[in-house]
Protein backbone atom coordinates (compact mmCIF):
# COMPACT_ATOMS: atom_id res chain seq x y z
CA UNK A 1 0.00 0.00 0.00
CA UNK A 2 1.00 3.33 -0.81
CA UNK A 3 0.06 6.57 1.08
CA UNK A 4 0.39 9.99 -1.30
CA UNK A 5 -1.68 13.52 -0.34
CA UNK A 6 -4.48 15.60 -2.12
CA UNK A 7 -4.75 19.18 -1.52
CA UNK A 8 -5.45 22.46 -3.15
CA UNK A 9 -5.23 26.31 -1.70
CA UNK A 10 -8.62 25.96 -0.09
CA UNK A 11 -10.13 29.27 0.85
CA UNK A 12 -13.19 30.35 2.23
CA UNK A 13 -12.26 33.43 4.23
CA UNK A 14 -11.64 36.66 1.92
CA UNK A 15 -9.48 37.83 4.83
CA UNK A 16 -6.80 35.23 4.42
CA UNK A 17 -4.10 35.96 1.97
CA UNK A 18 -3.67 34.12 -0.92
CA UNK A 19 0.54 33.14 0.11
CA UNK A 20 -0.30 32.21 3.52
CA UNK A 21 -2.22 29.20 1.61
CA UNK A 22 0.12 28.81 -0.91
CA UNK A 23 2.94 28.35 1.95
CA UNK A 24 0.49 26.17 3.86
CA UNK A 25 0.26 23.67 0.74
CA UNK A 26 3.77 23.29 0.83
CA UNK A 27 4.29 22.99 4.23
CA UNK A 28 1.78 20.05 4.06
CA UNK A 29 3.38 18.26 1.21
CA UNK A 30 6.88 18.59 3.06
CA UNK A 31 5.33 17.08 6.02
CA UNK A 32 4.11 14.57 3.42
CA UNK A 33 7.60 13.72 1.66
CA UNK A 34 9.73 13.53 4.88
CA UNK A 35 7.04 10.59 6.05
CA UNK A 36 7.63 9.11 2.75
CA UNK A 37 4.30 9.40 0.89
CA UNK A 38 4.39 8.47 -2.59
CA UNK A 39 2.67 11.08 -4.27
CA UNK A 40 1.53 14.77 -3.57
CA UNK A 41 -1.80 15.57 -5.74
CA UNK A 42 -3.26 18.75 -6.92
CA UNK A 43 -6.00 19.19 -9.13
CA UNK A 44 -7.29 22.23 -11.71
CA UNK A 45 -10.10 24.19 -10.83
CA UNK A 46 -10.66 27.51 -12.13
CA UNK A 47 -12.38 31.05 -11.32
CA UNK A 48 -13.24 29.50 -7.41
CA UNK A 49 -11.49 30.46 -4.20
CA UNK A 50 -13.08 27.37 -2.44
CA UNK A 51 -10.32 24.97 -5.02
CA UNK A 52 -7.68 27.59 -5.77
CA UNK A 53 -5.38 25.34 -8.96
CA UNK A 54 -5.55 27.31 -12.08
CA UNK A 55 -2.57 24.86 -13.39
CA UNK A 56 -1.31 22.62 -11.41
CA UNK A 57 1.70 22.11 -13.21
CA UNK A 58 2.41 25.61 -11.80
CA UNK A 59 2.91 24.16 -8.49
CA UNK A 60 4.72 21.11 -9.53
CA UNK A 61 7.00 23.25 -11.30
CA UNK A 62 7.86 24.95 -7.87
CA UNK A 63 7.90 21.78 -6.35
CA UNK A 64 9.90 20.27 -7.99
CA UNK A 65 13.72 21.74 -6.83
CA UNK A 66 12.09 21.93 -3.13
CA UNK A 67 11.06 18.15 -3.18
CA UNK A 68 13.88 15.19 -3.43
CA UNK A 69 11.37 12.38 -3.59
CA UNK A 70 7.84 12.38 -3.20
CA UNK A 71 6.19 12.59 -6.61
CA UNK A 72 4.09 15.31 -8.30
CA UNK A 73 0.72 14.53 -9.19
CA UNK A 74 -1.58 16.20 -11.61
CA UNK A 75 -4.90 15.18 -9.93
CA UNK A 76 -6.26 16.41 -12.34
CA UNK A 77 -5.94 17.82 -15.22
CA UNK A 78 -9.23 18.39 -17.34
CA UNK A 79 -8.93 17.58 -20.51
CA UNK A 80 -11.27 19.65 -22.96
CA UNK A 81 -9.69 22.94 -21.31
CA UNK A 82 -6.35 22.05 -22.88
CA UNK A 83 -4.72 21.92 -26.53
CA UNK A 84 -2.89 18.68 -26.59
CA UNK A 85 0.11 19.80 -28.48
CA UNK A 86 0.56 22.80 -25.58
CA UNK A 87 -0.17 20.26 -22.74
CA UNK A 88 2.09 17.54 -23.77
CA UNK A 89 4.90 19.63 -23.88
CA UNK A 90 4.51 21.66 -20.78
CA UNK A 91 4.07 18.03 -18.78
CA UNK A 92 7.31 16.95 -20.15
CA UNK A 93 8.80 20.40 -18.95
CA UNK A 94 8.06 19.50 -15.30
CA UNK A 95 8.61 16.00 -16.01
CA UNK A 96 12.51 16.64 -16.58
CA UNK A 97 12.30 19.80 -13.53
CA UNK A 98 11.79 16.98 -11.06
CA UNK A 99 14.00 14.18 -12.64
CA UNK A 100 11.38 11.98 -13.34
CA UNK A 101 8.47 12.74 -10.94
CA UNK A 102 5.41 13.79 -12.87
CA UNK A 103 2.35 11.47 -12.24
CA UNK A 104 -0.33 12.43 -15.37
CA UNK A 105 -3.54 12.54 -14.10
CA UNK A 106 -6.23 13.34 -16.42
CA UNK A 107 -10.22 13.77 -16.22
CA UNK A 108 -13.03 14.92 -18.14
CA UNK A 109 -14.03 17.67 -16.07
CA UNK A 110 -17.04 18.01 -13.74
CA UNK A 111 -18.34 21.49 -12.62
CA UNK A 112 -20.54 23.28 -15.57
CA UNK A 113 -19.95 26.33 -14.22
CA UNK A 114 -16.07 25.90 -15.08
CA UNK A 115 -16.90 24.25 -18.49
CA UNK A 116 -19.36 27.80 -19.04
CA UNK A 117 -15.62 29.69 -18.80
CA UNK A 118 -13.47 27.65 -19.86
CA UNK A 119 -15.15 26.24 -23.45
CA UNK A 120 -17.74 27.55 -25.66
CA UNK A 121 -20.03 26.13 -23.12
CA UNK A 122 -19.69 22.34 -24.05
CA UNK A 123 -21.91 20.74 -21.48
CA UNK A 124 -20.18 19.13 -18.86
CA UNK A 125 -21.24 15.45 -19.27
CA UNK A 126 -19.48 15.97 -22.78
CA UNK A 127 -15.82 15.73 -21.21
CA UNK A 128 -15.42 12.64 -21.65
CA UNK A 129 -15.18 12.66 -25.59
CA UNK A 130 -12.13 15.07 -25.67
CA UNK A 131 -10.58 12.92 -22.48
CA UNK A 132 -10.53 10.35 -24.89
CA UNK A 133 -9.27 11.98 -27.80
CA UNK A 134 -6.73 13.47 -25.43
CA UNK A 135 -4.96 10.53 -24.13
CA UNK A 136 -3.51 8.79 -26.99
CA UNK A 137 -2.94 11.69 -28.55
CA UNK A 138 -0.39 12.67 -25.20
CA UNK A 139 1.30 9.30 -25.65
CA UNK A 140 2.00 9.45 -29.47
CA UNK A 141 3.34 13.07 -28.75
CA UNK A 142 5.42 12.18 -25.88
CA UNK A 143 6.81 9.25 -27.65
CA UNK A 144 7.75 10.67 -31.53
CA UNK A 145 6.11 13.00 -34.01
CA UNK A 146 2.17 12.74 -34.34
CA UNK A 147 -0.25 14.52 -36.63
CA UNK A 148 -3.95 14.08 -35.42
CA UNK A 149 -7.38 14.91 -37.39
CA UNK A 150 -9.93 14.57 -34.68
CA UNK A 151 -13.31 15.78 -33.36
CA UNK A 152 -11.89 17.94 -30.94
CA UNK A 153 -8.35 18.61 -31.98
CA UNK A 154 -6.50 18.81 -35.15
CA UNK A 155 -2.61 19.69 -35.33
CA UNK A 156 0.09 19.09 -38.20
CA UNK A 157 3.10 16.64 -37.07
CA UNK A 158 4.47 17.75 -34.12
CA UNK A 159 5.90 16.27 -30.84
CA UNK A 160 6.64 17.13 -27.45
CA UNK A 161 9.46 19.49 -26.80
CA UNK A 162 11.31 18.71 -24.24
CA UNK A 163 11.20 15.28 -24.27
CA UNK A 164 10.02 13.64 -21.30
CA UNK A 165 12.43 11.63 -18.79
CA UNK A 166 10.15 8.82 -17.90
CA UNK A 167 9.85 6.57 -20.93
CA UNK A 168 7.97 5.83 -22.79
CA UNK A 169 5.89 8.93 -20.74
CA UNK A 170 5.12 9.67 -17.05
CA UNK A 171 2.60 7.43 -15.62
CA UNK A 172 -0.91 8.37 -16.66
CA UNK A 173 -3.60 8.04 -14.54
CA UNK A 174 -7.54 8.15 -15.12
CA UNK A 175 -10.28 9.57 -12.97
CA UNK A 176 -13.13 6.25 -13.79
CA UNK A 177 -16.31 4.87 -12.27
CA UNK A 178 -18.31 2.86 -14.86
CA UNK A 179 -17.07 -0.11 -16.02
CA UNK A 180 -16.34 1.12 -19.64
CA UNK A 181 -14.44 3.75 -18.12
CA UNK A 182 -12.46 0.81 -16.04
CA UNK A 183 -12.21 -1.01 -19.65
CA UNK A 184 -10.49 2.29 -21.23
CA UNK A 185 -8.42 2.75 -18.50
CA UNK A 186 -6.57 -0.03 -18.99
CA UNK A 187 -6.53 -0.78 -22.41
CA UNK A 188 -4.96 2.40 -22.70
CA UNK A 189 -2.27 1.79 -20.26
CA UNK A 190 -3.42 3.78 -17.66
CA UNK A 191 -3.81 3.77 -14.06
CA UNK A 192 -7.34 4.74 -12.16
CA UNK A 193 -8.23 6.32 -9.90
CA UNK A 194 -11.71 6.36 -7.33
CA UNK A 195 -12.88 9.15 -5.54
CA UNK A 196 -16.03 8.28 -4.27
CA UNK A 197 -16.81 11.74 -2.22
CA UNK A 198 -20.06 11.50 0.29
CA UNK A 199 -20.59 7.33 -0.61
CA UNK A 200 -19.07 4.77 1.56
CA UNK A 201 -17.57 2.10 1.27
CA UNK A 202 -19.94 -0.18 -1.52
CA UNK A 203 -18.57 2.42 -3.68
CA UNK A 204 -14.66 1.56 -3.43
CA UNK A 205 -15.88 -1.73 -3.49
CA UNK A 206 -17.77 -1.90 -6.74
CA UNK A 207 -14.66 -0.12 -8.31
CA UNK A 208 -12.66 -2.68 -6.97
CA UNK A 209 -14.39 -5.39 -8.99
CA UNK A 210 -14.88 -2.95 -12.43
CA UNK A 211 -10.60 -2.39 -12.02
CA UNK A 212 -10.43 -6.64 -11.42
CA UNK A 213 -13.10 -6.89 -14.88
CA UNK A 214 -11.10 -4.62 -16.93
CA UNK A 215 -7.92 -6.29 -16.27
CA UNK A 216 -9.82 -9.74 -16.91
CA UNK A 217 -10.63 -7.76 -20.16
CA UNK A 218 -7.81 -6.83 -21.16
CA UNK A 219 -5.10 -9.99 -20.29
CA UNK A 220 -2.56 -8.61 -22.85
CA UNK A 221 -2.17 -5.24 -20.64
CA UNK A 222 0.02 -5.03 -17.39
CA UNK A 223 -2.14 -4.89 -14.37
CA UNK A 224 -1.85 -1.25 -13.29
CA UNK A 225 -2.67 1.11 -9.80
CA UNK A 226 -5.65 1.36 -8.88
CA UNK A 227 -6.24 4.49 -5.91
CA UNK A 228 -8.70 5.20 -4.11
CA UNK A 229 -9.02 9.15 -2.75
CA UNK A 230 -11.14 9.83 0.66
CA UNK A 231 -11.53 12.79 2.78
CA UNK A 232 -9.47 11.74 6.15
CA UNK A 233 -9.55 13.37 9.53
CA UNK A 234 -7.98 11.63 12.18
CA UNK A 235 -8.76 12.55 15.58
CA UNK A 236 -7.07 11.62 18.90
CA UNK A 237 -8.86 9.05 20.97
CA UNK A 238 -11.56 10.62 23.12
CA UNK A 239 -11.44 13.79 20.82
CA UNK A 240 -15.09 14.20 19.23
CA UNK A 241 -15.62 13.48 15.56
CA UNK A 242 -18.22 15.71 15.30
CA UNK A 243 -15.73 18.49 14.46
CA UNK A 244 -14.48 16.64 11.56
CA UNK A 245 -18.07 15.79 10.38
CA UNK A 246 -19.43 18.92 10.66
CA UNK A 247 -16.13 20.43 9.08
CA UNK A 248 -16.66 18.27 5.71
CA UNK A 249 -20.60 18.47 6.18
CA UNK A 250 -19.17 22.58 5.36
CA UNK A 251 -16.96 21.58 3.05
CA UNK A 252 -19.71 19.80 0.89
CA UNK A 253 -22.22 22.67 1.15
CA UNK A 254 -19.44 24.81 -0.84
CA UNK A 255 -18.86 21.94 -3.27
CA UNK A 256 -22.47 21.34 -3.99
CA UNK A 257 -23.73 25.23 -3.87
CA UNK A 258 -20.56 25.27 -7.01
CA UNK A 259 -21.94 22.17 -8.57
CA UNK A 260 -25.43 23.47 -8.68
CA UNK A 261 -24.06 26.08 -10.90
CA UNK A 262 -27.40 28.52 -9.84
CA UNK A 263 -25.50 31.64 -8.46
CA UNK A 264 -23.23 34.51 -9.88
CA UNK A 265 -20.11 34.25 -8.22
CA UNK A 266 -18.59 37.38 -6.34
CA UNK A 267 -15.07 37.81 -6.46
CA UNK A 268 -14.62 33.92 -6.68
CA UNK A 269 -17.25 33.43 -3.95
CA UNK A 270 -20.56 31.97 -4.43
CA UNK A 271 -23.10 30.96 -0.88
CA UNK A 272 -22.72 27.25 0.27
CA UNK A 273 -26.23 25.47 0.45
CA UNK A 274 -27.90 26.39 3.42
CA UNK A 275 -28.65 23.91 6.03
CA UNK A 276 -32.22 23.82 5.56
CA UNK A 277 -30.78 22.73 1.70
CA UNK A 278 -28.38 20.13 3.17
CA UNK A 279 -30.59 18.49 5.26
CA UNK A 280 -33.03 17.83 2.44
CA UNK A 281 -29.71 15.77 0.62
CA UNK A 282 -29.14 12.01 1.19
CA UNK A 283 -26.07 11.20 2.93
CA UNK A 284 -25.04 14.82 4.82
CA UNK A 285 -26.42 13.33 8.80
CA UNK A 286 -23.17 13.39 10.05
CA UNK A 287 -23.23 9.99 11.85
CA UNK A 288 -23.64 9.39 8.28
CA UNK A 289 -20.49 11.21 7.31
CA UNK A 290 -18.56 9.68 10.13
CA UNK A 291 -19.34 6.35 8.99
CA UNK A 292 -18.73 7.25 5.33
CA UNK A 293 -15.82 9.23 5.08
CA UNK A 294 -12.54 8.17 6.60
CA UNK A 295 -13.14 10.15 9.91
CA UNK A 296 -11.70 8.46 13.39
CA UNK A 297 -8.84 7.82 15.30
CA UNK A 298 -6.19 6.02 14.19
CA UNK A 299 -7.13 2.88 15.21
CA UNK A 300 -10.43 3.04 13.01
CA UNK A 301 -8.94 4.86 10.02
CA UNK A 302 -6.23 1.74 9.80
CA UNK A 303 -9.30 -0.69 10.13
CA UNK A 304 -10.65 0.92 6.80
CA UNK A 305 -7.81 1.50 5.04
CA UNK A 306 -6.68 -2.17 5.20
CA UNK A 307 -9.97 -3.20 3.75
CA UNK A 308 -9.46 -1.15 1.31
CA UNK A 309 -5.99 -2.87 1.15
CA UNK A 310 -7.87 -6.18 0.69
CA UNK A 311 -9.63 -5.07 -2.11
CA UNK A 312 -6.64 -4.54 -4.11
CA UNK A 313 -6.43 -0.32 -3.64
CA UNK A 314 -2.68 -0.47 -4.50
CA UNK A 315 -2.62 3.96 -3.42
CA UNK A 316 -4.70 5.26 -0.78
CA UNK A 317 -4.69 9.09 -0.88
CA UNK A 318 -5.10 11.44 2.02
CA UNK A 319 -7.94 14.32 0.93
CA UNK A 320 -6.83 17.09 3.62
CA UNK A 321 -9.26 19.57 2.14
CA UNK A 322 -11.79 19.89 4.54
CA UNK A 323 -12.52 23.58 5.98
CA UNK A 324 -10.93 23.41 9.50
CA UNK A 325 -7.98 25.92 9.97
CA UNK A 326 -4.22 25.02 8.86
CA UNK A 327 -3.12 23.87 12.10
CA UNK A 328 -6.31 21.47 12.82
CA UNK A 329 -4.84 19.67 9.11
CA UNK A 330 -1.26 19.28 10.55
CA UNK A 331 -2.54 17.42 13.39
CA UNK A 332 -4.44 15.32 11.37
CA UNK A 333 -2.08 14.50 8.82
CA UNK A 334 0.88 14.19 11.39
CA UNK A 335 -1.53 11.93 13.44
CA UNK A 336 -1.88 9.52 9.91
CA UNK A 337 1.78 9.59 9.29
CA UNK A 338 2.50 8.68 12.96
CA UNK A 339 -0.43 6.23 13.88
CA UNK A 340 -2.13 4.96 10.61
CA UNK A 341 0.82 4.49 8.11
CA UNK A 342 3.43 2.32 10.99
CA UNK A 343 0.40 -0.48 10.22
CA UNK A 344 1.10 -0.77 6.64
CA UNK A 345 3.62 -2.65 4.56
CA UNK A 346 4.91 0.27 1.80
CA UNK A 347 7.48 -1.42 -0.04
Amino acid sequence: MKFSLFLHMERSDPAKPHKELFDELVELTLMAEEAGFETVWIGEHHMMEFTISPNPLNFMAYLAPITKTIRLGLGTIVAPFWNPVRLASEASLVDMMSNGRLDFGIARGAYQSEFDRMTDKMPAKEGGGPLREMIPALQKLWTGDYAHEGEHYSFPTSTAIPRVTQKPFPPMWVAAREQESHDYAVSSDCNVMVTPLIAGDAVIEMASQRFKQACINNPEKPTPQLLALRHTWVHEEGEDWRKGAQALRDWYGYFYAWFKNDQEPVDGFVKPLTDTQMSEMPGFDLDELHQNLLIGTPTEVTQRIKHYENLGITQFSFWSDNGLPHAEKKKSLQLFIDKVMPNFNQE
